[in-house]
């Protein structure tokens, strides 16, 4: 009989695998003071036996006696022509030269009041999905500041073929400019271009959209990812990487993850698939990528691991995120009820494969210790270990795909907030930018935080199909990085996102009881909470009203219906 989770015994104590990494770490330098000491010893007495001539009796009898010098010149062209196979031979790193994530201009910044506007405006919706989506967004974590294409902003909004390949063309072209001005590298040095685009895929395609609109070289090697919805920013990178591994010799890639809104903004009444339209928003991210030992000394991290999971070979998991039409004919992705479930599974085979790679040997341990427990003990009684990760990543660039997937992560993983700060600042000031959302948390990593040289920073994304992919990256040097466009104007308002999570996290529910606001651990969501959630008054003040009910102030200061 199995005891209650509460019950259940920690085999080991937590204070154990802290214990272990000191021991760990403290050995590890002993090793290496110790090979220090015998190196730098037989150093110092062969160097006085070099001093005193004595050297010459100690080496002669290992050489034959005929001729000493052709021997030796063999034995050091056969050392130095193993020294060059073995480089030759060696995997070719890739480094992260540097990225740029894209900030549209304040004239398409989109309030609640012009978002429930605009719907209003379009027509396309009843009360019913006006009042769902305002609920919606009141309870996001979105600022007041995030952004809408321009054709979303005409009124009514212009959902035109035209429209999205403005949009594709101002987030994508004006993202790579920015790059290649910022690293002084011309769009003809590019070797590798990859762009991804889940959902909007015109022809010709976005790759040469950006080839056209750059002048770049008729033999780049160029690739269009489409469909692989919001984990397809570290695939495209995991692809860039392997396609200049294939030259053989130095190179650069470069990487444009986006996501167009204008021509997929649902128009219909399915509340699975109005959710988008409330967290979704403008962006993107420009990445340029190097083989070249020769760019390392400028380029700002190392690629370390790159772990892929897809369970697409199962039904549900296959259609957990899926774009059809509605009942009244209105395309739209939907968002099943079994998404939570599927990205807990997804999480957990990625967090299985990149756990051995990148943990320390006392959480390795511990691990091992705990399984071993669990087989010996009788079933229920021994809890389960669940690594942490925390001591093996120094930053993290979390999916920022929702409120409940930034908490439930952060939850899981037992991020502090401070840890937790790049993901819920991407979702307040940006929204979901689908692929793109992991560059702006590295950029707020780079611009707010500071990146110490030899920190890991981890990004994990989810995506349609289903994916779940991990990237991890080595810093090369302090950065600190205050250039990013993107993060510029939080000076003075870094704590802002962090209190909003806090305040809808305390908002009592419709029923008087207070919500922790928190994720069970098993339960990543891809989505703000659910719709009969507590409505919360906008940052600047305004209220989103007139639509099928108002938002006031009860005596309390709580937001009511």
């Amino acid at each position: 009989m199995s005891l209650p989770q509460g019950r259940q015994r920690e085999l080991p104590p937590k204070w154990v695998g802290a214990a272990a990494a000191q021991a760990i770490s403290k050995s590890q330098v002993a090793a290496v003071v110790a090979a220090g000491l015998i190196c730098g010893n037989f150093a110092v007495k062969g160097y006085a036996l070099f001093l005193r001539g004595e050297a010459g009796p100690i080496v002669r009898p290992w050489l034959p006696q005929e001729c000493h010098t052709p021997w030796l010149a063999a034995f050091a062209a056969v050392l130095v022509l193993g020294g060059l196979l073995l480089l030759a031979l060696r995997p070719r790193s890739i480094y992260l030269l540097d990225f740029v994530c894209y900030r549209p201009p304040d004239e398409l910044k989109v309030t609640y009041d012009r978002f429930m506007q605009g719907s209003v405006d379009s027509g396309f919706f009843d009360v019913e999905a006006l009042d769902f989506q305002r609920r919606i967004l009141n309870k996001s974590a979105l600022s007041q500041e995030t952004f809408f294409p321009p054709g979303l902003h005409a009124s009514p909004p212009e959902v035109s073929m035209a429209s999205a390949r403005e949009e594709a063309s101002l987030v994508m072209c004006s993202s790579v400019e920015q790059l290649l001005k910022k690293t002084g590298i011309t769009a003809r040095q590019v070797d590798v271009l990859v762009t991804n685009c889940s959902l909007f895929n015109p022809t010709p395609s976005l790759a040469a959209m950006v080839i056209n609109s750059l002048g770049m070289r008729s033999d780049v090697d160029s690739y269009n990812l489409a469909g692989m919805g919001c984990s397809a920013g570290v695939l495209a990178v995991g692809l860039a990487s392997k396609l200049l591994k294939e030259r053989g010799r130095g190179g650069y890639a470069l990487v444009v993850s986006t996501e167009n809104i204008t021509q997929n903004w649902y128009r219909g009444r399915d509340r699975s698939m109005l959710i988008p339209n409330t967290i979704f928003r403008l962006g993107a991210a420009a990445v340029l990528l190097t083989s070249s030992a020769s760019e390392r000394r400028r380029c700002k991290y190392r690629l370390e691991r790159l772990v892929r999971v897809h369970l697409g070979a199962d039904d549900a998991a296959y259609r957990c995120i899926f774009q059809a039409p509605d009942a009244a004919g209105s395309m739209g992705v939907a968002l099943s009820k079994d998404i939570v479930k599927v990205a807990a599974r997804a999480m957990t085979a990625n967090l299985t494969r990149l756990g051995p790679l990148v943990l320390p040997w006392s959480e390795k341990l511990m691990f091992a210790f705990n399984w071993v427990a669990r087989q010996v003990c009788q079933p229920g009684t021994v809890a389960p270990y669940v690594p942490d990760f925390t001591r093996a990543f120094d930053h993290f660039c979390l999916h920022a795909g929702g409120r409940g997937v930034v908490e439930g992560l952060s939850a899981q993983l037992g991020l502090s907030p401070t840890q937790m700060a790049p993901s819920a600042n991407t979702l307040y000031w940006y929204g979901n930018t689908s692929s793109s959302t992991v560059w702006y948390s590295f950029g707020f990593c780079e611009a707010v935080t500071g990146v110490k040289r030899g920190d890991v920073v981890w990004q994990i994304a989810f995506g349609s199909g289903f994916k779940c992919n991990s990237a991890v990256w080595r810093a090369l040097r302090n950065i600190n990085d205050k250039d990013h466009a993107a993060w510029q104007h939080i000076v003075g308002r870094e704590g802002e996102a962090m209190a909003v999570l806090a305040a809808l996290a305390s908002a009592p529910k419709e029923d008087g009881r207070q919500a922790n606001g928190s994720v069970a651990p098993k339960q990543v969501e891809v989505s703000c909470a659910e719709p009969d959630a507590p409505t919360l008054q906008p940052s600047n003040g305004h209220r989103v009203d007139g639509v099928a009910k108002r938002v006031t102030r009860s005596s309390n200061g709580h937001a009511t219906n």
